[in-house]
C-alpha cells in the first residue's frame, strides 16, 4: 500500500490518479489488481511470481516519470439526474428532520455541490463521492438494509453515492438515479477523479430517462 496522506484532500485525488496511471503503465504485467482510494493506492501482485523488492524498485522510477511529463489525467464532469422523493428515498424526510431543515433544502444542498469521486469499491461501479454539505451530513443507519435497489442515492456522513445495482447497504437513501453506472460491456461509468453534479428531476423526466419508480417498500419483495 502506498500512503500519500492521512486526511481527505480533494487536491490529492489527481495526484493519486496520476500515480495510478503511471503504475499501470510500468507494472501492468506484474499486478493482479490496483485500487486507488482517498489517500492510498493498494497494489496486488502474486509473490510467487514477483519479488517484493522488484516491485519497490519499479515504483521508485515513477516519481521521475511524473515530474518529467507533468501529466495528470483530466477530470471529467458528469451530471447525474435524481428523482428525490420519499417513495424511492425512504430516508429523505427523516434526514431533513434530523438536520432541522426541509426536504426541499436537503435537495437544494445535495445538488448545489460538485462532488469528487475519491474511490471505487464496495460493489462494481460504486463511486465514493465527497464532500457533502455539513448541514446534511448524517451517519449510516444503525442496521444496514438487506436490499437496496439499484440507482438509490445515499448519504453517509460527508460521502454520497449511487448504488449501481441491488445490494445490502446502510447509507441513508434520499432518491433514485436512472443512469446506469455499471455494465459488463462498458464497466464502470465513474472513475476516480471525476467530478459529479446531481440534478433534481421530476418523476416524468426520471421515467423518460429509464428510471424505475417502484416504491422502495415494494422492491423488498421483488
Amino acid at each position: 500500500m502506498l500512503t500519500f496522506a492521512d486526511t481527505i484532500d480533494p487536491d490529492l485525488t489527481p495526484i493519486i490518479a496520476g500515480w495510478s496511471e503511471a503504475i499501470r503503465q510500468h507494472l501492468a504485467d506484474r499486478l493482479t489488481d490496483l485500487v486507488p482510494s482517498y489517500t492510498t493506492i493498494m497494489l496486488y501482485y502474486e509473490p510467487r511470481d514477483y519479488d517484493y523488492r522488484s516491485i519497490i524498485s519499479a515504483l521508485r522510477t515513477i516519481p521521475k516519470t511524473l515530474s518529467r511529463t507533468g501529466s495528470r489525467p483530466e477530470s471529467r464532469r458528469i451530471e447525474l439526474p435524481v428523482w428525490y422523493h420519499p417513495s424511492v428515498g425512504p430516508d429523505l424526510e427523516d434526514l431533513a428532520n434530523t438536520c432541522g431543515i426541509t426536504v426541499d433544502q436537503v435537495i437544494e444542498r445535495h445538488t448545489a455541490t460538485e462532488y469528487q469521486v475519491y474511490a471505487l469499491g464496495f460493489s462494481p461501479g460504486f463511486g465514493f463521492m465527497g464532500q457533502v454539505d455539513p448541514s446534511i451530513a448524517c451517519g449510516r443507519l444503525d442496521s444496514p438494509r438487506v436490499r437496496v435497489p439499484g440507482g438509490s442515492v445515499g448519504i453517509a456522513n460527508r460521502q454520497t453515492a449511487v448504488y449501481p445495482s441491488p445490494s445490502p447497504g446502510g447509507w441513508r437513501l434520499i432518491g433514485r438515479c436512472p443512469t446506469r453506472l455499471f455494465s459488463e460491456e462498458d464497466l464502470a461509468t465513474l472513475a476516480v477523479g471525476d467530478r459529479v453534479r446531481f440534478q433534481s428531476v421530476d418523476r416524468d423526466a426520471f421515467l423518460r430517462l429509464g428510471g424505475d419508480d417502484t416504491p422502495f417498500e415494494k422492491t423488498l419483495s421483488s
